[in-house]
């Protein structure tokens, strides 16, 4: 299966199929619609959730993928609520990276109220970062990604910086809606997802990045090391720089 990815500039990962729109779908939106290859990548199928089967959430991912407009995406079939724990999981994932030669990988945040997307950030950190050592047993060549970057699904804390995805902000509600078998299934058990404070829950933190920006909806991240930057200034400005 690895063989089809074709390389992309940033890739992105999730726990369950619906992570990746829940956190980053404006981001993942916003790169792709300016031109980026986007590469997404369920880790699990969300098999142990209360409600929808395999079959439904893998097509549910695919359907939301074309709507984010993303290069490709994949689901890596790991086991559902023991994310990392199987003995070829880290080496399908460094596989995964080596072949797909992404410049940013995106992931989980570490701390969340949901064990598996704290396990997963763990997990994929570790992974990633085995990718680029060339003793490492996985497919490929090594291949190092120039920056890692945490979203959050449930929780969130300041963020090191924010995306600012007002223009792309229907686009992730249009792929959060794909996922109908966990926020709106016909006769399903009644979950945190499908309660509509769920949705509300997610647009509120958005739009509340979004107004700390200045704009109306941002999704924030989080970087373990400092982000360099040439200069002061938010845009190159010739006056400035000529002391006006």
């Amino acid at each position: 299966m690895l063989d089809v990815m074709t390389p992309v500039g940033l890739l992105v990962f999730g726990p369950h199929p619906d992570d990746i729109e829940i956190g980053l779908g404006g981001t993942v939106a916003r790169h792709a619609a300016e031109g980026v290859r986007v590469g997404l990548c369920d880790l699990t199928a969300g098999e142990m959730g209360s409600n929808g089967t395999v079959e439904e959430r893998l097509a549910e991912a695919q359907e939301a993928s074309a709507v984010l407009g993303a290069a490709w995406r994949m689901n890596l079939g790991l086991t559902d609520r023991a994310i990392g724990r199987g003995p070829d999981d880290a080496r399908r994932v460094a596989s995964l990276v080596r072949a797909a030669r992404p410049r940013t990988v995106a992931m989980p945040y570490w701390a969340d109220r949901h064990p598996d997307h704290v396990a997963s950030s763990a997990f994929l950190t570790d992974a990633v970062f085995s990718a680029g050592l060339r003793k490492f047993d996985a497919q490929g060549e090594v291949w190092k990604v120039d920056r890692v970057c945490y979203y959050f699904i449930n929780d969130g804390v300041p963020p090191s910086f924010v995306v600012d995805v007002s223009a792309y902000y229907e686009v992730k509600r249009r792929a959060l809606a794909c996922h109908r078998s966990q926020f709106a299934p016909p006769g399903g058990v009644a979950t945190r997802l499908t309660s509509s404070r769920f949705q509300q829950l997610i647009e509120s933190r958005d739009a509340q990045f979004g107004a700390l920006a200045g704009v109306d909806f941002a999704e924030g991240l989080v970087v373990r090391e400092p982000i360099a930057l040439p200069h002061l200034f938010k845009e190159i400005d010739p006056r400035a720089e000529a002391g006006r």
